[in-house]
């Protein structure tokens, strides 16, 4: 055989041996160092979102700022995506599946009161009026952690044994009245299309956990919420004389006692957790009239979505029912929020030992959250595992870590080179288990 024959073979034996040698250990250990090496700059990341936030929609310089950084590691970048979102394609040099990861870009209409080189000094218009603005959830780290996971596996693409889509979402906090945004609006759009993602996975910094505890579970994990309005209509009188009306805050007094038994008496709580509060009561002018109307708002949270239709159906009976029995008739609107964050048994089964590799025995499976997460809209297309990252500031005992959306939000920055080690295997490890 001719030597010029024997190129082409032998740079396919080269190229083959090499591929050979990315194996899951030698891809965790250049996790390990990566994620270390580039902890400054993924701070720095952060401090630079945290010093600068923007709220749901209306995140143009962050997104700005993600795009630029998508392009400068050469992804293909699409900008605009539900508003302001940005979405950033890694090809591999090998083939595999699709993996999508997650970050939310939005701040909260919150003041911050942590004194900190870096702490925010904005405003901006909600709802009419101008508000002090900050990252008092952990977006910001959210953000940076996923810039640090682009980086590191954009630097090893040839390498890489399937395609990466990284997800800048705005507006998880909920959009303005009147607009739609979010993860609803990302998937309508076609996020998780052209190329097809086949799972996606998501962190949540959390505050209260210890620093560096990685907290999953399978099946319900944060809770659908959803909002419900229940009026009652009833026929006002003098208040000296309330035979001769109807008295809608009584038959609202009873309803709101019904409701309590919708979830004590009427809901399989070994099942699942479901909680039912009325947190506004408004009805009437003054005290000695009997008001025509009488209004209950209200959120609804659960975790199994077969659980979350009969609760939305046993609230309209209850509802309808005391209210005929008192002579009244009553309105009830309930208005769906996000859905179950709901963690796929078998995906959550197979990349446990992943987190528990990056965490040892700090990966650890929790409680579910009553909490509500739009994440859950990627799941309901493609399996998907969102887990949360403890980030408690060592200075302060557990007890009192200031929760999420108060001005007096802290964590603790390493944490986040777990973070970024955490997303980074669980990419590679779904990959290699399913290369084609």
């Amino acid at each position: 055989m001719p030597k010029t024959a024997l190129l082409p073979l032998l740079a396919l034996l080269c190229t083959t041996a090499t591929l050979a040698q990315e194996t899951p250990d030698s891809w965790h250990a250049y996790i390990d160092e990566s994620a270390a090496a580039m902890q400054e700059r993924v701070v720095e990341w952060r401090r630079h979102f945290h010093a600068n936030p923007e709220l749901s929609n209306r995140e143009f310089d962050t997104a700005a700022t993600v795009a630029q950084f998508l392009r400068s590691l050469d992804m293909e970048v699409t900008t605009g995506v539900a508003h302001t979102g940005v979405v950033g394609v890694l090809r591999g040099g090998r083939p595999g599946p699709v993996v999508g990861l997650r970050a939310d870009m939005d701040a909260l209409p919150v003041p911050s009161r942590v004194d900190l080189p870096f702490s925010p000094d904005v405003t901006s218009e909600y709802l009419g009026e101008e508000v002090p603005v900050s990252h008092a959830c952990g977006h910001d780290a959210h953000m940076a952690m996923l810039m640090g996971v682009a980086q590191m596996l954009a630097e090893r693409r040839e390498s890489l044994p399937g395609t990466v889509k990284f997800i800048f979402q705005p507006a998880e906090e909920g959009t303005p009245p009147g607009e739609e945004g979010g993860a609803e609006m990302m998937v309508a759009e076609g996020v998780l299309s052209e190329p097809d993602v086949d799972v996606v996975f998501g962190q949540h910094i959390w505050a209260p956990a210890p620093a560096g505890q990685i907290g999953y579970r399978p099946a319900g994990t944060m809770a659908a919420a959803d909002r419900f309005v229940i009026t009652v209509h009833g026929s006002q009188t003098h208040g000296s004389t309330p035979w001769t009306g109807v008295d809608p805050i009584t038959t609202a007094a009873q309803i709101v006692l019904g409701l309590n038994t919708v979830v004590a008496r009427q809901t399989e709580l070994t099942r699942a957790a479901a909680v039912i509060s009325v947190g506004r009561v408004r009805a009437g002018v003054r005290n000695n009239i009997i008001p025509e109307e009488a209004e209950l708002i209200g959120t609804i949270r659960t975790l199994d979505p077969a659980m979350r239709e009969k609760i939305h159906a046993d609230i309209r009976r209850t509802a309808e029912h005391i209210a005929a029995s008192q002579g009244a008739e009553v309105t009830v609107d309930i208005q769906r929020g996000y859905p179950v964050t709901y963690n796929d048994p078998k995906l959550t089964e197979a990349m446990a030992p992943s987190l528990q590799r990056v965490a040892g025995d700090r990966a650890v499976r929790i409680d579910a959250l009553t909490a509500a997460e739009d994440f859950s809209y990627f799941q309901r297309e493609v399996p998907g595992l969102y887990f949360f990252l403890g980030a408690a500031p060592a200075d302060r005992p557990l007890e009192e870590v200031a929760p999420h959306h108060t001005p007096d939000f802290r964590i603790a920055e390493a944490a986040m080179q777990t973070g970024v080690r955490a997303l980074a295997t669980l990419t590679i490890d779904y990959m290699l288990g399913h290369a084609n």
